[in-house]
C-alpha cells in the first residue's frame, strides 16, 4: 500500500504577508524563507493531523481491492479514478457508478457502489490505483486555530533561524501549543 501525492497544494492557508506581519518584517529580502516556512508549517501540521489544509491530489496504489479504501489525507473531496490491471494484464478505468465515496466519513472511504462488487484484479503487485482530491478550501473559516499555529510556528522559526540552519531544529523552544490542532487531529478507528 501506498499513498503518493500527485499534485502539491498551490495555495496555503496563510499568506506571505499575513507570515511577515506576525514576524514583524518589511521588506522583501527575506520573502523566499518565510515561504519556504509557511509551506513547512503546513505541511508538519497535516502530518500531525491527517489532514490536508490545502486542496491536494493523492494516489492510492494497492495489490487488490480492499472492501473499503481508506483515503487520507482527510477530507476527501473527489475521486479522479479508480483504475486496476484485469486478468489479461490490461489497465482497465473503473466507471464511476461502480464506486461511492463516503466523503462525510473522516478519513473518507470509497466503496463498490450499492449492489455491486469490485472487480477481480489481476494477481501482481500495484493493480489497483485510485486517485482522488482531498483538503479544505482556502477560504474555510474553520481553519482560525490551523492559522494561529501556522503563524506561531513560522514565528518561532524565523526568530531562531541560526537553529534550523545548522539543523539542530530539535533545540528550539517551545513557545506554540500543538493543543491548537486538537480539533483537527483525525482518529484512525
Amino acid at each position: 500500500m501506498a499513498y503518493t501525492l500527485i499534485t502539491a497544494a498551490t495555495q496555503e492557508p496563510v499568506t506571505l504577508a499575513e507570515a511577515k506581519l506576525h514576524c514583524r518584517v518589511d521588506g522583501n529580502e527575506d520573502d523566499a524563507r518565510i515561504t519556504a516556512l509557511i509551506t513547512a508549517a503546513r505541511r508538519l501540521a497535516e502530518q500531525k493531523t491527517g489532514r490536508a489544509f490545502a486542496p491536494q491530489t493523492w494516489e492510492l496504489v494497492l495489490d487488490e481491492f480492499p472492501e473499503a479504501f481508506m483515503l487520507l489525507p482527510a477530507p476527501t473531496t473527489a475521486i479522479s479514478s479508480v483504475k486496476y490491471i484485469d486478468a489479461a494484464g490490461v489497465e482497465q478505468t473503473l466507471d464511476p457508478s461502480g464506486y461511492q465515496l463516503d466523503k462525510d466519513s473522516l478519513p473518507g472511504y470509497l466503496v463498490p457502489a450499492y449492489g455491486t462488487s469490485w472487480p477481480s484484479p489481476r494477481l501482481q503487485a500495484n493493480a489497483v490505483r485510485v486517485r482522488y482530491t482531498c483538503g479544505h478550501a482556502i477560504t474555510d473559516a474553520q481553519l482560525a486555530a490551523l492559522k494561529a499555529w501556522m503563524l506561531i510556528a513560522i514565528g518561532t522559526w524565523h526568530k531562531h533561524a541560526e537553529a534550523t540552519a545548522d539543523g539542530s531544529l530539535n533545540e528550539l523552544p517551545r513557545t506554540y501549543v500543538d493543543g491548537l490542532l486538537d480539533e483537527y487531529k483525525v482518529y484512525l478507528a
